[in-house]
């Protein structure tokens, strides 16, 4: 992306300055004859006068294919190229707007239901945080994706300059900012798991609520330093275009001074390296290890289990079961996540190769990828609520006394509320949060 970041800027500016000088001579002899554009022109000298204008010749019978593969659609911002349109649309437009209606309905009931006073507990602050991240990279970008894509607007130019930064921000950056906070939550809840299940008296020490909440706060944090860039990298400012038979007012996206100050080289391979190693390639790794290593604690702890139920052990026989369900649940939400994630991982690494080592990538099929796996990570996003109500019996008596009249249970399955390894004990197979 570098290197196409680079290519694509320096276009802007020697496009830049043949509008300008184009402007110029028109101003001197006149646009068919008239200067009735010369107030216009010497407001903006970003003026191009055959911007999408249908009938110059040379642009007249572009499909959208040919004309998203020219120099001239990035003059401005166009959000018909920057995805490809026949997959954007009915994915974007058509799915995401039940995905967001289902996700914002789940995962708002899973924080009224974990946020009950018997139900908190330091893992369930953490899928709490899970699930407002989860949702809120859905809600951001969901107003430009309905006026984009659901309206089918997506071919018009996008004006003003605050409209097209706020296109910006809610579309890609607030959005990347809440899914990286998302997959560092759940590398932080595979922690604590294994913390539980491996190191029992560490967990009394490191998994308590003020701990838990303090690392919450610091992943908040480091989330937003991390796209804080992203914000203040590009700049926005007014163009003129014809676009279908009169003046338009446009955006033209040039990159921050400070930008090229760094380089653009240096900028773009310092924010990706950052995101494959510390978003995508370490966070993946090390969620594959934890959770190989809490399947095998299950396994050991289900043997050790059944020698306590031969020795009639009961009270330590359900104390192991409860916690063994417990984590088979949270081994589930990781598996579900790392099915999405693991893909993006891998095309954002082969991006990072082809556009700094080896040019290989076609980047029409990488969009496409792009595309699809981001896709499928807010498909997976309503998964939770669905594992939760399955596999956690406490979740589904908390959520029937909340929101179905009459539903009457009871929480106390053991001698004492609270489990020492993850909340409420019970009697069943099924796991408690």
């Amino acid at each position: 992306m570098a290197s196409q970041d680079k290519d694509w800027v320096d276009y802007f500016s020697v496009q830049q300055n043949n509008t300008i000088a184009h402007a110029k001579t028109e101003l001197e002899n006149g646009i068919d004859g008239s200067n009735d554009v010369t107030n216009l022109a010497t407001l903006h000298l970003n003026y191009s006068l055959y911007d999408n204008e249908t009938s110059f010749p040379a642009y007249s019978n572009f499909t959208t294919d040919d004309y998203c593969a020219s120099n001239h659609s990035h003059v401005y911002l166009n959000v018909t190229c920057e995805f490809p349109i026949n997959y954007a649309e009915p994915m974007y437009g058509y799915i995401a707007p039940f995905l967001l209606a289902t996700t914002t309905v789940a995962n708002t009931l899973i924080v009224v239901v974990l946020s009950r006073r018997h139900m908190r507990t330091p893992t369930n602050v953490v899928l709490m945080a899970m699930a407002l991240c989860d949702m809120f990279t859905m809600l951001f970008p969901a107003p430009w994706l309905f006026y984009m894509y659901t309206f089918g607007n997506h071919y018009k130019p996008l004006s003003p300059v605050r409209a097209c930064q706020a296109w910006n921000y809610m579309n890609e950056v607030i959005p990347a900012m809440f899914h990286t906070a998302s997959i560092w939550l759940t590398l932080a809840l595979a922690v604590q798991r294994y913390i539980y299940v491996c190191h029992a008296p560490v967990a009394r020490t490191w998994c308590t609520m003020p701990r838990v909440m303090k690392c919450l706060i610091y992943i908040g944090i480091a989330a937003f330093l991390h796209q804080l860039p992203r914000f203040l990298d590009r700049q926005y400012v007014p163009h003129i275009t014809v676009w279908r038979g009169h003046f338009e007012e446009v955006c033209r996206i040039q990159m921050a001074p400070w930008v090229h100050t760094l380089s653009l080289d240096a900028y773009f391979i310092t924010y990706f390296g950052f995101r494959v190693l510390f978003v995508h390639l370490i966070p993946c790794t090390s969620l594959v290890v934890l959770n190989v290593l809490l399947f095998r604690a299950m396994r050991a702890a289900q043997i050790n289990r059944q020698k306590l139920f031969k020795e009639n052990r009961k009270s330590e026989c359900k104390r192991l079961r409860d916690s063994n369900c417990t984590t088979l649940m949270l081994i589930v939400v990781v598996t579900v996540f790392l099915l999405v994630e693991i893909p993006v991982a891998v095309v954002t690494i082969l991006h990072i190769i082809s556009s700094t080592i080896v040019d290989f990538l076609d980047y029409h099929i990488a969009n496409i990828l792009i595309l699809v796996t981001n896709f499928f990570i807010i498909v997976s996003y309503p998964i939770n609520f669905a594992i939760y109500c399955g596999m956690s019996r406490q979740f589904r008596e908390t959520f029937k006394e909340l929101f179905i009249r009459g539903a009457v249970t009871s929480r106390n399955g053991g001698s004492s509320r609270y489990s020492l390894v993850n909340g409420p004990r019970t009697c069943t197979n099924e796991t408690v949060l």
